[in-house]
């Protein structure tokens, strides 16, 4: 098969190879997935590149967790009626060494997705990681109907997803962006009130909303908007964390405490499997009825994963995509 892959960590130019590697074989339990578009996170990236002294798990690494694509060989214990299924793909590369930068990827079962006919394969491999992250950050702690959900970073790549999400489930969505200029980009549809973190007193504007405060925050960057989210928590509150600036993050503790709030940190590769499994049938349900749509942004052949690699590193908006060859 057509692959891409690193034998070693370093820049996306340098490292990354693209060539015939081994056809892989399903084994008990497991499902192949000829892959047709393989989605690229900023987590597939950190791990290329050694991000936090992180050592090459395995001698060589076919890169991404996330895909969509068609169910084309089964395992032992598996329906062989699976085969011929278009499915979207999760955890791929989470503890594992081949992930979907390959025509073919082998997974566990549960983590090939049935994917409904009218929904794209480019929705499919955006949903894995930031879906799933999404999902755990607006739920881990319970139902949100009737709930006030603060979204920081509304507009990125988990923020998006959680603020539809949220939406589906009944609870009012309050979201942030960074800048004045980006408010218009905020779907009234899903985000009741749109805040701009450069405003005059964006904590004040949110407590406008939300006068008893917000019942869940979904944070992007701790470090950066701790005192904020201190400022509008209701009393029992949960700050789910998935990200932050300052890897050493400084929190206003004791206002915090006497406010009763959860602090709960996201680590996506390491959330409980009945939790993933939850999510992936929310999030299919979601989309499947219209509610939960993804931005694509930039998208490139296999050949130039490279490319894609440096396209996350850099920034910006929408996800990004890398189309698998037949």
């Amino acid at each position: 098969m057509l692959a891409s892959w690193y034998d070693e960590q370093g820049p996306a130019a340098e490292v990354l190879r693209v060539g015939e590697a081994p056809d892989p074989v399903p084994g008990p339990g497991e499902v192949r997935v000829r892959v047709t578009v393989s989605g690229v996170n900023p987590g597939d990236t950190k791990k290329r590149r050694g991000w936090t002294g992180s050592a090459m798990p395995f001698p060589r690494v076919i890169p991404h967790s996330d895909a969509a694509g068609v169910v084309d060989a089964v395992g032992e214990g598996v329906d062989a009626r699976r085969a011929g299924q278009r499915v979207w793909v999760y955890g791929a590369q989470s503890y594992r060494p081949f992930g979907t930068a390959a025509q073919y990827t082998v997974v566990p079962a549960d983590h090939a997705v049935p994917l409904p006919g009218h929904l794209g394969d480019d929705l499919g491999a955006s949903l894995g990681i930031p879906g799933i992250t999404a999902h755990r950050t607006v739920f881990a702690d319970g139902p949100v109907d009737g709930k006030v959900v603060l979204v920081n970073g509304v507009l990125g790549g988990v923020g998006s997803p959680a603020a539809q999400l949220a939406r589906w489930a009944g609870a009012t969505v309050i979201g942030t962006v960074r800048r004045g200029a980006d408010l218009d980009r905020v779907d009234p549809a899903v985000v009741s009130h749109a805040v701009a973190l450069d405003g005059a007193d964006p904590a004040a504007e949110i407590r406008s909303y939300a006068p008893g405060g917000v019942d869940r925050i979904v944070e992007v960057s701790l470090s950066d908007n701790a005192d904020l989210d201190n400022a509008v928590a209701a009393d029992g509150a949960v700050i789910a964390a998935y990200a932050t600036g300052a890897d050493r993050t400084e929190i206003p503790f004791w206002t915090l405490l006497f406010n009763n709030v959860t602090l709960r940190l996201m680590g996506s590769d390491d959330f409980p499997a009945e939790a993933k499994r939850h999510a992936a049938r929310d999030l299919t349900a979601a989309a499947a009825v219209g509610a939960l749509t993804v931005d694509v942004g930039d998208r490139y052949p296999l050949a130039d994963i490279a490319e894609a690699h440096e396209r996350v590193d850099a920034g910006g908006r929408g996800r990004v995509l890398v189309d698998i060859p037949r």
